[in-house]
């Protein structure tokens, strides 16, 4: 089964080799037929601390780091 790949903004990163991604999709809603917006933060392994926030970074499945971390980041 591949890895899915997620592109989003760096909102944090403050702790060490881990970043905060907002990844935004959007979708029309089933009855009002208007596009909705919606966002959630995914927490991603950055080994070499490269990435700030703003940065648009692609984040990708891996297995699990830490507690909290599910994904890994990808170099551009």
């Amino acid at each position: 089964m591949p890895k899915r790949i997620l592109q989003g903004v760096v909102t944090s990163d403050q702790n060490a080799q881990t970043v905060t991604v907002s990844v935004e999709r959007r979708f029309k809603h089933p009855l009002l037929q208007k596009t909705v917006r919606k966002s959630k933060k995914y927490r991603a392994h950055d080994e070499k601390d490269q990435f700030k926030v703003g940065d648009m970074v692609r984040i990708q499945e891996c297995a699990p780091k830490s507690k909290t971390k599910r994904w890994e980041v990808i170099a551009n």
